[in-house]
């Protein structure tokens, strides 16, 4: 059985899902991709690590890097895991490239190279938001490009971060 929770945060209303025990997904009302590892059968219910996770977002949105993170549960191709997994270790207030992410992951397999426009489909589908900061990834020449949440959303967490966004393009 799956479940769902919401948290209102200050730029939008977020859906949370668990299998009970970990976080499973984390979007924002209608975004992109919305709901991706929800089975139909699911039921709104409190659970612990839905109040973790509004711990982490209340810290988070009130400008604070969270000490903790709630419990996750990811599965998807190998791919998007080692794509997320290397998400999860972007600092607090920096960015990096897609392409930076394709080169990093074509090191890890030893490789020549990698496809940045497959990392960013993987980066796009990321089911956990904020939590695995997707939103730290930047085009090419800083270009900010493609979340799933919306751009606005994207400029306003990188915005709480206090990135600097006078290197970063906004198309």
């Amino acid at each position: 059985m799956q479940y769902t929770n919401k948290y209102s945060s200050p730029i939008g209303r977020i859906t949370m899902a668990s299998n009970g025990e970990r976080l499973t997904g984390l979007w924002f009302d209608g975004q992109k991709y919305f709901g991706s590892t929800l089975s139909s059968d699911h039921e709104e219910k409190h659970l612990s690590v839905f109040e973790d996770t509004k711990c982490w977002l209340d810290c988070y949105f009130s400008g604070e890097i969270p000490a903790f993170t709630p419990p996750l549960l990811l599965s998807d191709t190998p791919f998007r895991l080692a794509v997320w997994e290397i998400l999860k270790g972007i600092p607090y207030g920096q960015t990096i490239t897609y392409g930076k992410i394709a080169d990093m992951l074509a090191k890890q397999k030893g490789l020549k190279s990698m496809s940045a426009q497959a990392v960013g489909g993987a980066v796009g589908h990321n089911p956990i938001s904020i939590i695995i900061p997707c939103h730290r990834v930047v085009g090419v020449n800083g270009s900010l490009t493609g979340y799933a949440g919306g751009m606005d959303k994207k400029i306003k967490l990188l915005t709480l971060e206090k990135t600097d966004l006078k290197n970063l393009f906004i198309p």
